[in-house]
């Protein structure tokens, strides 16, 4: 594992290699980015922003959703992996939302939870970047990076996050999410990682073991 100061150095190159961190899904409601970050599993961002443009246009609260049979909604969103199944956890969650919160997303994890297709990695996604809470959504990418980096050492996802909580400190937790996510696309790839190219190589592990 990296002590306090390789943390902190591996953190300020990111910082500065990924100044703007926040979450490439388009949304302009804590609604809206529920919805959205439930279509991006297993999807990228760029084609849920494909699908979302065209349904929020049109289907803006849960009671628009609910509107929709589960065949119109799967039809609304097969640009999306997974649809049908998302179909369901949707119409699901609006139906939830409003019997039990008043049509407005829950500010706690705990309660977001609760939420069909909801678990703790989308939770965490709605908690950073729609309320602003510190928080950190361990997806693929964020995984795969620290890991490699040896920010974390686990093959468990909840594991990894709980080491990243540790290791790094509170105030970077939303913003440091955004930065691996941003290098696992553009450098840290799962396959064929551009190592040589990597501001943070000299830091890193699994640079350390394949050189």
């Amino acid at each position: 594992m990296k002590t306090e100061e390789e943390i902190n150095e591996i953190l300020k190159i990111l910082k500065n290699e990924y100044p703007a961190p926040q979450t490439e899904l388009n949304y302009e409601t804590p609604f809206q980015l529920l919805i959205a970050t439930i279509l991006s599993a297993q999807t990228t961002d760029k084609q849920v922003n494909k699908v979302t443009t065209e349904l929020f246009s049109k289907y803006n609260k849960p009671e628009d959703f609910l509107d929709l049979t589960l065949e119109e909604l799967a039809e609304e969103i097969q640009g999306v992996g997974l649809y049908r199944n998302k179909s369901k956890y949707i119409l699901k969650t609006c139906q939830k939302l409003i019997e039990e919160y008043n049509s407005q997303i829950p500010q706690a994890r705990k309660e977001l939870m609760k939420l069909s297709g909801v678990g703790r990695k989308t939770a965490n996604v709605v908690l950073s970047c729609a309320f602003e809470f510190d928080a950190i959504a361990v997806d693929t990418h964020v995984f795969r990076v620290t890991n490699r980096l040896g920010i974390a050492n686990s093959d468990n996802v909840r594991k990894t996050e709980e080491e990243l909580m540790e290791n790094i400190p509170k105030k970077m937790w939303s913003s440091a999410h955004h930065w691996f996510i941003f290098h696992g696309r553009e450098i840290c790839k799962a396959r064929g990682p551009q190592c040589e190219e990597c501001p943070v190589n000299h830091l890193c592990d699994y640079y350390k073991e394949v050189k």
